[in-house]
């Protein structure tokens, strides 16, 4: 076997493994409510959104309704909605949830960041996925202040985030 074909395959093989990991625990009346999408990665399925907001709302079942909502191409444009189910996967956290769309396969949806605040609705809120293919920033405001932005993208970019690949959100003026 020749050593120097081995070395990058381990390499990209370990770069792959690197995995986020969600908070430890979420309390789940404190999410549910509606979110604005600060920046997220993108994804065919939210091409062209503009104006994205999630509102997530506790159903009698246990799962959470998720109420995605976007304008098409600017924030005068169409207004296009998913309605999804979210289930909680470990509920000793209420961190790691899996997310279904009409006709979508079910999908990682990890809390990797949260607004440490103890009062009230959580501020803010970052969402991932094990292997970092997604990425949204949340806010309960259509804008972030500058300080809690920099502290965001310093947790992601020391997890090896890529911060080049956000798509920035317009949104409406408060």
């Amino acid at each position: 076997m020749n050593l120097f074909r081995l070395v990058p395959a381990l390499a990209v093989l370990a770069a792959g493994c690197s995995r986020a990991e969600p908070v430890p625990y979420v309390d789940l009346e404190r999410y549910d409510g509606l979110w604005y999408e600060v920046a997220r990665y993108t994804h065919s399925w939210e091409e062209g959104c503009t104006g994205s907001t999630a509102e997530y709302t506790p159903m009698d079942d246990g799962t959470l309704e998720v109420r995605n909502r976007c304008f098409q191409d600017s924030l005068d444009g169409e207004l296009v909605e998913e309605i999804g189910r979210a289930e909680v996967v470990d509920p000793t956290s209420n961190s790691r949830l899996k997310v279904q769309f009409d006709g979508s396969p079910k999908a990682d949806y990890w809390v990797i960041d949260l607004d440490p605040g103890t009062e009230g609705d959580y501020r803010w809120a970052v969402v991932g996925s094990p292997l970092k293919a997604f990425l949204w920033i949340l806010a309960r405001e259509p804008h972030l202040d500058d300080e809690t932005l920099d502290g965001i993208l310093g947790r992601l970019e020391s997890l090896d985030y890529d911060l080049k690949a956000l798509h920035w959100t317009v949104q409406p003026e408060e």
